[in-house]
């Protein structure tokens, strides 16, 4: 019994001595030879777009000390290209500055720097490149990483209203914070090439009019005010639930939205009509795509399209509530990625619960619904005005007095990549679209699609919003 207590102290002192002998390995002496400079992480610092007097994300990078022995980096500054002044600033183990000093780092250990700007405005329509050096000076050698950002000046426009008609023409886009409204009895209209920058929850809410109207070469934007990039190539493109969204009121009428990509908002468009029998909206050649919840979300509203993509949605790409709706050659697919999706491709309510709207009436002509999820919640629609008309399902089923010549367990054959995070709707040598659309229902003011080919180029039409161009093997 006597000997454990020992036997104990003898393993305290052991432990004792073996700590000691780690500490006395490490080498706090510092090393002054030209030869013992530093290793980066990086050969360069890269910062995507960024919208001027805002600041920029945080990049990061390791500096490492491979000698055994301490380094002393005499100084870390930051040193203007283009003898304007330092665009950047740095920030190192807590300090932050466009100049610091005699920062150690232990033998064979590294260091983190962070690097931030807010880049200013230079009152010009394309972005322009900032770049600025970080010069290390260890042991009196000179080491160099450039560092870069592009500027892009923009239009502010904090919890505005449009009281009057007004054009947006500029070339720089146009930075939206909080709600940009249009109130009742102006008209928003958007020039071609107009670019619309929605800040974190920010909306457009219409209660005049809004005419967006881009063109092929000229696509108007409605995105998030992020032009950076999520991680290595991908940008927040992919990302939804950006912003708000577009709201069409009660009493606005007569909004056109054509060649507009608009992407990553929460809510997408949600369009509410006191009177289907006037059109609410009209979508032609656009692509709406990645929300967090709905695409296109319609109440007792006329809504018609031509040539548009509607895609992926944490919830149902399309949800209809009475109202009138035709879409012609139009493309509604769901691949949604960053939650399961809640609802089918497009829900349908044709009436109201207490009955007080007139009963849906839909027409869908030259059509695509496919996913990863069921494309209808409603199978059967005998004796309701609502037909499909030579669109394409995933489904299985058959054609009766609501479907028309339509193509049953089919596959468009996208060139979506799901797990790649590619999302392309166009359509591959083998897709059952191909020519198995109904030309009749094509009016001539859909005959081109977004890129420009010709939907009557050839015998048969092709079902969606793409024409097929023959790919190379």
């Amino acid at each position: 019994m006597t000997k454990k207590p020992i036997y104990s102290l003898w393993i305290m002192a052991l432990a004792a001595c073996a700590a000691m002998w780690a500490t006395s390995c490490i080498n706090d002496d510092f090393t002054t030879s030209p030869s013992d400079v530093l290793s980066f992480s990086v050969d360069s610092v890269k910062f995507d777009t960024v919208i001027t007097a805002i600041g920029t994300p945080t990049k990061q990078f390791v500096v490492y000390n491979r000698s055994k022995k301490q380094v002393n980096i005499s100084s870390i500054k930051i040193e203007s290209n283009d003898g304007t002044g330092a665009h950047f600033y740095l920030n190192v183990d807590g300090v932050k500055g466009d100049e610091l000093h005699d920062i150690a780092i232990r033998g064979e250990d590294s260091i983190f720097v962070f690097v931030e700007s807010v880049v200013d405005a230079k009152g010009v329509d394309e972005p322009f490149e900032v770049k600025d050096r970080i010069e290390f000076v260890t042991n009196g050698v000179t080491q160099t990483l450039v560092v870069t950002a592009w500027g892009q000046d923009v239009n502010v426009l904090a919890d505005a209203t449009i009281s009057k008609s007004t054009t947006f023409n500029d070339k720089k886009p146009y930075l939206i914070y909080d709600t940009l409204r249009v109130a009742k009895g102006a008209t928003l209209t958007l020039a071609p090439g107009t670019r619309m920058l929605f800040h974190d929850k920010a909306a457009l809410k219409v209660e005049g009019k809004l005419l967006a109207k881009g063109s092929r070469e000229q696509p108007i934007e409605f995105r998030g005010d992020r032009l950076d990039h999520v991680v290595g190539m991908f940008s927040f493109d992919i990302m939804s639930g950006q912003w708000g969204g577009v709201f069409i009121e009660p009493g606005s009428t007569g909004n056109e939205m054509s060649y507009v990509n608009m992407r990553g908002s929460k809510e997408g468009i949600i369009v509410v009509g006191n009177n289907p029998i006037v059109r609410s909206l009209h979508l032609f050649n656009c692509v709406l795509r990645n929300s967090s919840s709905t695409v296109l979300m319609a109440v007792n509203a006329r809504v018609e399209a031509e040539g548009t993509e509607l895609s992926d949605a944490a919830s149902s790409i399309f949800a209809v509530l009475a109202g009138r709706v035709h879409f012609v050659n139009c493309t509604l697919a769901n691949y949604y990625l960053f939650a399961a999706i809640d609802g089918p491709i497009m829900a349908v309510f044709i009436q109201d619960e207490e009955k007080k709207l007139e009963p849906l009436r839909a027409q869908f002509d030259n059509c695509i619904f496919y996913g990863n999820i069921e494309e209808l919640n409603i199978g059967e629609f005998t004796g309701y005005d609502i037909y499909f008309r030579n669109c394409l399902f995933k489904s299985r089923g058959s054609d009766d007095d609501n479907f028309i010549n339509c193509k049953w367990e089919a596959d468009p054959k996208f060139f979506t990549e799901r797990e790649k995070y590619i999302f392309d709707y166009r359509l591959r040598n083998t897709s059952d679209a191909i020519a198995a659309g109904n030309r009749s229902l094509c009016p001539e003011s859909a005959r081109y699609d977004r890129y420009g080919q010709d939907r009557w180029a050839r015998d048969g039409i092709d079902i969606g919003a793409y024409v097929w161009v023959p790919q190379s093997e």
